[in-house]
This record gives structure tokens, sequence and C-alpha cells, in this order.
């Protein structure tokens, strides 16, 4: 006997089941099952008879939705656009451009090889080439895109298994957020509309300020508040309509936002004379520019439109509104959840605070 036959596993058929056998040695039973010219050859995980047969059964009919077609050897980027097409209905533009993205990157270490040719080792190939290079909420992003193109070639009966299935998540840090305080935030708005010397700058700034008046009186995202029209602006009912302009919200749903005092002065403030109720409230679509000097200049740190959505939610909670209710105001379709996961210190801190009020 040669020393590769006594290293070789030895499987021995089980009786008249067709397409079941027996390890010789382990006494686990195994399946192998031939389509399309293609062998399939799995543990079935068990050394229980009945069990085996049983699961033996169920890979029969996921390898019968296996399809005789020649779109099986399509290289993995092909059939990623062809799932990319089916998500442009569903999803918001931006997310489209991100999953291309994805794909593009994917390609580039896996796009030649055929949809039916990747196996486990080359997805874990990719992860270990990739991963290193680039953030985890980037890598995490990919490879939801690649699980998810492996579930549609599944589905059309392309492959019979996900080659990406084990490949977990990136655990993702949490940055610490970056809120300006009541005083810096006005101190900015103040710089923002100071003139700096020059020519109807007062004039050219005055967009940039209330931008950043709004985002911080509505909690709305950038392009939330870059969207609002003035017939989205009910003063009878004292409310804001949200609804994103085209893009639509993150959610993709429209929300109304009451308007807090200092909200409704600005509005009152801004108001045009005319009747142009099909006109944008902000008639610009970034204050970066603005936003970036007046920061230097005070010597803040480098905050963003976001940071004063951010300032929204701390003043909205620390004033005492409960979570669901600010989740609401700010879009959250979770309940309060992330909410409660970012800001819940700052509800705490407010729950001590009243505590010290309760006197007997």
């Amino acid at each position: 006997m040669t020393e590769s036959s006594k290293t070789k596993p030895v499987f021995r058929k089980v009786g008249k089941t067709q397409n079941l056998y027996r390890h010789a040695k382990s006494g686990t039973y195994y399946s192998l099952i031939k389509r399309s010219g293609k062998q399939f050859r799995r543990s079935l995980k068990t050394t229980d008879l009945q069990l085996a047969k049983n699961r033996l059964a169920d890979l029969h009919r996921e390898v019968s939705r296996l399809k005789n077609t020649e779109d099986a050897k399509l290289p993995f980027e092909s059939i990623a656009m062809r799932w990319l097409q089916t998500k442009k209905n569903v999803n918001k533009p931006s997310s489209i451009v991100r999953r291309k993205s994805c794909i593009k990157n994917l390609a580039s270490f896996l796009g030649g090889r055929a949809i039916n040719k990747i196996q486990p080792h080359h997805c874990e190939e990719w992860d270990a080439w990739r991963s290193p290079g680039v953030s985890a909420q980037t890598r995490n992003h990919e490879l939801s895109t690649l699980k998810s193109v492996f579930n549609y070639a599944i589905d059309h009966g392309l492959i019979l298994n996900n080659p990406a299935r084990t490949l977990k998540r990136s655990r993702i840090r949490e940055r610490e957020k970056l809120i300006p305080t009541k005083s810096q935030f006005h101190e900015i708005v103040r710089a923002i509309r100071l003139s700096d010397g020059r020519k109807d700058s007062q004039a050219k700034a005055k967009c940039g300020a209330d931008l950043v008046e709004l985002l911080a009186y509505s909690g709305c995202r950038k392009k939330e508040a870059c969207s609002i029209l003035w017939k989205d602006v009910d003063f009878g009912k004292s409310q804001l309509l949200i609804t994103g302009g085209d893009l639509g919200t993150k959610n993709l749903r429209h929300r109304r936002v009451p308007m807090i005092p200092q909200l409704r002065e600005l509005l009152l403030r801004i108001r045009p004379d005319q009747d142009e109720t099909s006109h944008r409230v902000i008639t610009i679509d970034s204050a970066k520019k603005a936003l970036d000097t007046a920061c230097r200049r005070l010597g803040c740190p480098k905050y963003t439109h976001h940071s004063f959505r951010h300032l929204f939610a701390t003043q909205a909670i620390e004033s005492g509104v409960d979570i669901p209710t600010a989740a609401r105001w700010l879009g959250h379709s979770d309940g309060g959840a992330l909410l409660m996961r970012t800001y819940g210190h700052l509800r705490d801190e407010h729950s001590f605070e009243m505590a010290n009020k309760v006197e007997f």
C-alpha cells in the first residue's frame, strides 16, 4: 500500500441511497451530487443516517435550483452590475454611487473571475489584501456589497452557496461628536455675518449665517435644510415640512418639525416680501467656506454643518425633551435607540439635575 493511499479518505456508498456516502474512519456522511457537468461534494456534518438523508434531500433541492446557463461563467463584475441595476429604483442615487464605488474596488481583485469559480478562500484573500488599507466602515460597505452580489447569484441559480458568508463585519469605534457650545454657536454666526472689508461681504455672508442658524434650530441635515421651500413653512401651525427635496430624506420619509421660538424668529426675519412659495428658504447649498473661516478666526475646532444638528439634539435633550420625540424631530426611524446610544449620557445628567430639585 502506498503512502498516498494511507492518507487518502475512504468513502463508502450507503446501501442503495443515491449520492450518499460515508467516511470509513470518522463515520460522517457525505453527499456527491452531479449537476450540469459539475460535482458537489458536501459534508452533511452528521453520523446519524436519518439526519443525513434529510440533509441530502435539502441539498438536492438547493442544487436543483442551479441553472445550466452561460451566465454562471460571467465575471464577478458583470453580475455585480446586474445586481446594481435592480437597486436603482429602490435606493437613493447617493447609495447607488457608493455601491458602484464598492463594486469597482471589489472588481480590482475579483472582477475577472467567473462568478461560479469564486471560492471562500478567494474572499478571504480579498479581505486580507483590502482590509489593512481602508477604514472599518469602508470594509463593511464593500463586504455588504460582496455578500449581496453573491446572494443575487444564488437567487438566480448561478451558484449554490455564498462564498463570503463566513466573513464578519468590522467593529466600528464611535468617534467623539464635535459639538459647539451655545456661546461658540452665537460667536460663529456673528463672525460669518461680520464684514471682512470686501464690498457687499455682509450681504454675501448672510445666506451662510442663515443656513447655520437653520441647522441649529431645526436639527435638519444639510441637504434637508437646503431643500426646504417656503411652501413647506407653516407659520399658522408653527411647523416645517422636511421632504429632502428631489432626492428625499435619508430614510425617504417626510416629517414635520415644530418651530422652536428661535427658528420661527429666523424664518420671519428672512421671509421674502413677495409670495415665493416655490422658492428655497436657503438659496445656497453649503456654508463650508464661511464656516471654516469663522472657526479659524475664532480659534474654534473645525465644525461642520452636521455639528449644528448635534447641537440641536443636545439642546433638545438637555431641555427635557424625551428621547422618542427628539428622535422623530431628527428623522430617526428607530424610536430613539441611536439617539440614546449617542446622547444617553446627557439624559442621565439631566436626570440627576432634576433629582436634586426634589425635596421632602
